[in-house]
């Protein structure tokens, strides 16, 4: 029994041996990579040559074409594919491939320029906006009224800075001294001269802040690299010069499949177009950057558009930065001058109530000293003792005094010493007053005849 298993193995390794089939023309690594290309497609190797011969945009992706000029065999070793149509089924899949392959015309010519085709739209869409930005950002900053008057106050101010140095009386300054301007700081180190200069635009000349609403290309234009952008029209222009040859020298087929001149004749025509405006455009922009470097005297040869525009953009985020910076700088005072007044008024306030408190505390002294004289003397007097009466008790306390009065008077009259049966005879007779009045009359009678 274990006989047989190791019998039925061995067989299943042999007739796996024997499916593996031998390379005949490629090398195993070319094999390998061109095996597991066409395994990522879902196509058949004679599908792959329709949509190459029909040029079908629909099934051929740039990224199928870049691949397949990549993994394609040379062109001998498709010769040699080519002449082995008769052993395809002994063929590994990749000959296979190479061997339908073969017989399209051409086939390498063909298919740089389907790719050609394939990334044409791209590379108008990559090389356009940048010609344009460039040649909108010269004329932003060559009219900008607001940017000249703050590069002529950055003269001014330099001139003022250097006076008595050999600096001094300059007539102009290097573009990229703009960036620079942040190099310079106070004696305190707080503000640059930066800062300075967008203070006195934002106080003096308000106007001229809007310079950075005027420059809307500037950031663009920074990010353009003249030399590629010349580079890249440059290889436009020959890619479009090869497939009009290709065109022209491409042989006559009978294969009705085979639609390559037909498409690419159509195509070549707008391509042609758009390159020559492309052109036209980019001599155009070269034209107003050396204007540009005429208004503002430099070298276009030694200054890139890049490096131009890159400071510009750079001094452009920098004042508004400095802007910004003064705002918070000054809202910052304003607070911190606030906040003063805030103490200084709170501390003026308790001084003031500490002098009204002190002042109280005086008078209130006073008063109790005034209350203690008033109850010393009520001590003295008796007064202190008496019980506040009613109008009735009143009354009788006024007729009692006036007893007191008469009795006094009757006793000088008469003689000191008198005896009690007297005074009380005298207080009896007293105590009959009836009225108020009549003892006010009788009071008075007294007091003149005493006088």
């Amino acid at each position: 029994m274990a006989k047989k298993e190791q019998q039925d193995m061995d067989d299943k390794k042999t007739a796996q041996k024997k499916k593996v089939k031998e390379l005949k023309v490629l090398d195993g690594k070319a094999a390998q990579n061109l095996s597991i290309f066409l395994g990522s497609f879902r196509l058949s190797y004679n599908q792959i040559k329709k949509a190459i011969l029909e040029v079908d945009e629909k099934i051929l992706t740039e990224s199928l074409i870049q691949n397949l000029i990549k993994q394609l065999p040379q062109q001998e070793q498709l010769s040699a594919l080519a002449d082995l149509k008769d052993e395809y089924d002994d063929l590994s899949e990749p000959e296979q491939f190479g061997v339908i392959i073969s017989s399209v015309t051409r086939l390498r010519p063909r298919l740089n320029a389907i790719l050609f085709l394939l990334q044409f739209e791209e590379q108008v869409n990559n090389l356009k906006p940048d010609i344009v930005s460039v040649k909108a950002a010269c004329e932003e900053v060559r009219s900008s009224d607001n940017f000249s008057k703050l590069v002529e106050i950055i003269l001014l101010v330099g001139n003022f800075m250097n006076a008595g140095s050999r600096n001094a009386g300059a007539f102009g300054f290097n573009i990229s001294f703009l960036c620079k301007l942040k190099d310079t700081k106070s004696t305190d180190q707080k503000m640059t001269l930066m800062h300075f200069i967008a203070e006195m635009c934002e106080e003096q000349y308000p106007e001229i802040i809007h310079f950075t609403e005027e420059l809307n290309h500037v950031e663009k234009a920074s990010r353009v690299s003249a030399e590629m952008l010349q580079k890249n029209l440059e290889q436009m222009g020959k890619q479009i010069a090869t497939l009009e040859k290709d065109i022209s020298t491409f042989p006559q087929t009978n294969n009705d499949q085979d639609k390559f001149v037909e498409k690419m004749t159509s195509f070549v025509q707008v391509a042609r177009e758009q390159f020559e405006k492309l052109s036209e455009m980019h001599k155009t922009m070269e034209e107003d950057f050396a204007d540009l470097g005429q208004y503002f005297v430099f070298d276009t040869k030694k200054t890139s558009v890049e490096e131009i525009f890159g400071d510009l953009s750079n001094f452009k985020t920098m004042f508004l930065q400095s802007v910004m910076e003064n705002k918070k700088r000054k809202e910052a005072e304003e607070k911190i001058k606030r906040a003063k007044l805030a103490k200084e008024k709170a501390e003026k306030e308790r001084l003031e109530k500490q002098k009204k408190n002190a002042a109280f505390d005086m008078n209130a002294e006073g008063d109790e000293t005034g209350v203690m004289d008033s109850l010393m003397e009520a001590l003295q007097s008796g007064a202190a003792f008496r019980r506040k009466r009613g109008p009735r008790q009143a009354a009788n306390r006024r007729g009692n005094a006036m007893t007191s009065i008469l009795a006094k008077e009757l006793t000088k009259d008469d003689a000191i010493g008198q005896t009690v049966s007297k005074k009380q005879k005298v207080d009896n007779e007293a105590k009959e007053v009836t009225t108020p009045m009549e003892q006010e009359e009788m009071l008075e009678s007294i007091l003149t005849r005493s006088n």
